[in-house]
């Protein structure tokens, strides 16, 4: 993700922490507490208040609860005059300041106990100053203008008095008592280049007026207070200007914001949806305001000259929806081949391509199509792109590709992505595992969907899959970590999606992990990887037994998947061992691969662990009780048993853990919880399921026979 200033902070940055409106609470509660009660600093708060203000300004809500805070009196306000002023500084509105907004800072001013202190008035004038420029209703201020000017003798607000009021004094202002006041007062405060500034703005309405030498001294000039606060809250405006543009919009009418002008060497304009030449019985798209509307004309409405334009707006992206138009898609055809002209003939560099990478990502986004042209597109992209730039939205877009034969896809338009993407780094390999499975999703709807299936190349799936299994197997040693794991697993998620649809299942074949990426990610030291690879497995095995084990078969097994059989039950048996049955990496069970652990090194593996405990072996090393996996929450399941029979009555003896079959017999000898050794495991799987970790019970209610029938 590239870095950014913190002065082109999006309007949204800031929503990602602490939201203002929670900032706001805090510091509502803390005002009304002397400093020595509360229990924490407001600092902290104070700070991140500020920041928030900073990257992304104070929507109207925020805004007026902020200066109800600014503007109660120290008697009601308990928060220091550091806080409150820094308060003031970072006091950015994210849109236009309403007059009650304007009226509350007004009326905090002036002398009295329930007025907020000197300084932070003068703060909030000068507040006032630097955001004239977008009060909703400028003509407010002129309505209290009495109030304003009868408040210059105060001379801790003078300054900022008289540079407002240079801004709001209109002719209808200036009185000759207005006049003899600022000369009187000027006389007092020795020429007070503030009131000589003001009194030259009244004489400019009327230069015609007699005041001697008073405006011939030094005077303000009522430059802005702070420039650079001024740039950071037209960025902020922007932002939130843009962000109005770009957000929800109404689908059923036209967007008239919607042109985008393309960077590059050469500029390249979208045009915006117009109807041309058109006459006075015609319907055309602008007029169209809504869905009714639309509906109504929908056959009568004329296309727009520029049909290009469907690239970006919602209603005509509709209307050929509804109404295909080859000479449309011709010309966004023809569009995007010509920007790929200009940037061949140097007229024009990748820039421009990104560009067009977003308008093409919001019409596929849209439309949820993707005509051919966009591979060529995206195959002249990728001889010139570094893989990084706009990744996520290239990716995005490609995900949208139509069912196809794999090879044919994979040659022309997969394999230049794999070359462009790759740069052996283990970031790489896993945005591409992740577009993988964004494909595999989209193709699952695309199937879902279909109302015939024979005409879909449904065999892409199973090849897909046999290609993303050498990457998931790469990953597991580039990056062996818990988060690499979990995408993996996202993967066979889509997976299990697509066979667990009978529709689907009559004709995708079932493509099974790699068995190397099974057991790997079996050791895993996350519980949340071994729990949804175990529900992965047991999905699977669903799906073999509604094509092996039904009266009456969805279809008869391939024979790709003939060969998967033996791998998958190995799997199968294995972890059971492992987890279950206390027999790790056995193989003398029918189908036991024993984890694919070499024979010769089990004994190594069995030895070193009778070194550091005797009573220890290799085969129950990862059941519930040993596993470093499971270890805590079989003590933990054993605690609550126990806990139960306390309320019941007392319990002599508690075990230590870690249990097995014979210390549950020494337990119940000496008093302790009576149970079996078949019903304690049974209880760690329902306390699995029970905090949120269903896969492990779930594949042993699935494959152990004297579990099939256990209810949970």
């Amino acid at each position: 993700m590239t870095n950014m200033s913190s002065e082109s902070h999006d309007i949204n940055s800031s929503r990602n922490g602490e939201s203002v409106g929670n900032l706001l609470d805090d510091l509502e509660t803390a005002s009304k507490l002397p400093a020595k009660r509360r229990q924490v600093s407001i600092k902290p708060t104070v700070e991140k208040a500020t920041s928030a203000l900073y990257d992304s300004g104070a929507i109207p809500d925020e805004l007026s609860r902020l200066v109800d805070l600014l503007t109660t009196g120290p008697t009601h306000n308990h928060l220091d005059q550091a806080s409150l002023g820094a308060l003031v500084r970072s006091l950015y509105p994210a849109g236009k300041v309403d007059d009650e907004t304007v009226l509350k800072v007004v009326g905090a001013l002036g002398h009295g106990q329930l007025k907020p202190a000197l300084p932070l008035q003068s703060l909030l004038l000068r507040w006032l100053i630097m955001v004239y420029h977008i009060l909703e209703n400028p003509g407010i201020l002129g309505q209290t203008y009495g109030v304003l000017f009868n408040l210059l003798d105060t001379a801790a607000l003078r300054p900022q008095l008289c540079h407002l009021l240079a801004l709001v004094t209109r002719r209808k202002h200036v009185k000759p008592f207005r006049i003899q006041a600022i000369l009187s007062l000027s006389r007092q405060t020795g020429n007070d280049p503030s009131l000589v500034g003001l009194l030259r703005v009244f004489k400019n309405y009327y230069p015609e007026i007699i005041v001697g030498d008073a405006t011939k001294g030094r005077a303000s000039a009522f430059k802005h207070p702070d420039l650079e606060w001024r740039k950071r809250l037209d960025e902020i405006q922007k932002s939130q200007l843009e962000r109005r543009d770009d957000g929800p919009r109404n689908g059923f009418s036209v967007n008239h914001v919607l042109s985008r002008q393309m960077k590059g060497a050469k500029a390249s304009l979208l045009p915006s949806v117009h109807t041309l030449h058109a006459h006075e019985n015609s319907v055309t798209l602008e007029e169209i305001d809504g869905v009714d509307a639309f509906v109504a004309n929908l056959e009568k409405i004329e296309l727009p000259t520029q049909l290009v334009a469907v690239l970006a707006d919602p209603l005509l992206q509709k209307l050929l929806m509804l109404r295909p138009n080859t000479e449309g898609f011709s010309r966004v055809s023809n569009w995007v081949t010509a920007c790929m002209g200009d940037v061949a003939s140097g007229d024009g560099d990748i820039n421009l391509l990104l560009d067009v990478v977003d308008v093409i990502h919001d019409y596929t986004i849209n439309t949820r199509a993707f005509p051919p042209v966009l591979s060529s597109f995206f195959r002249f992209l990728f001889t010139i792109w570094n893989g990084s730039d706009k990744r996520d939205v290239v990716l995005e877009t490609l995900s949208y590709v139509p069912v196809e034969q794999f090879q044919g896809l994979y040659a022309s338009l997969l394999q230049p992505l794999e070359g462009a993407i790759l740069d052996n780094t283990p970031e790489s390999q896993v945005y591409l595992l992740k577009f993988y499975t964004s494909l595999l999703r989209r193709w699952t709807t695309i199937l879902l969907t279909a109302e015939d299936l024979d005409s879909v190349p449904v065999g892409s799936i199973r090849e897909l899959n046999i290609h993303v299994k050498q990457l998931t197997l790469t990953l597991t040693q580039t990056s062996p970590t818990a988060s690499t794991y979990l995408s993996i697993l996202d993967f066979y998620d889509a997976n299990v999606a697509m066979i667990s649809e009978h529709k689907l299942l009559k004709h995708v074949e079932i493509t099974i992990p790699h068995a190397l990426v099974v057991y790997i990610l079996t050791f895993s030291s996350s519980l949340v990887v071994v729990s949804r690879l175990c529900g992965i497995l047991a999905a699977y095995k669903r799906g073999w037994e509604a094509l092996m084990t039904q009266s009456t078969p969805l279809r008869a097994l391939t024979h790709h998947e003939r060969e998967q059989i033996n791998a998958f039950n190995g799997c199968l048996m294995d972890i059971c061992n492992c987890l279950w049955r206390g027999r790790a990496f056995a193989t003398a069970d029918l189908n036991a691969q024993g984890c694919r652990i070499p024979k010769s090194l089990q004994p190594k593996l069995d030895g070193y662990l009778r070194k550091i405990d005797s009573s220890m072996s290799v085969g129950s090393a990862f059941d519930f009780s040993h596993s470093p996996v499971f270890s805590l929450q079989a003590r933990s399941c054993l605690w609550d048993m126990e806990e139960a029979e306390i309320l019941k009555g007392e319990l002599a003896a508690r075990h230590a853990g870690p249990v097995t079959q014979n210390s549950l017999i020494s337990l119940g000898h000496r008093g302790g919880l009576q149970i079996s050794w078949q019903a304690y495991r049974a209880g760690m799987l329902r306390y699995l399921e029970a905090k949120g970790f269903p896969g492990v019970p779930e594949l042993m209610y699935k494959t152990m026979k004297n579990l099939m029938k256990e209810k949970r």
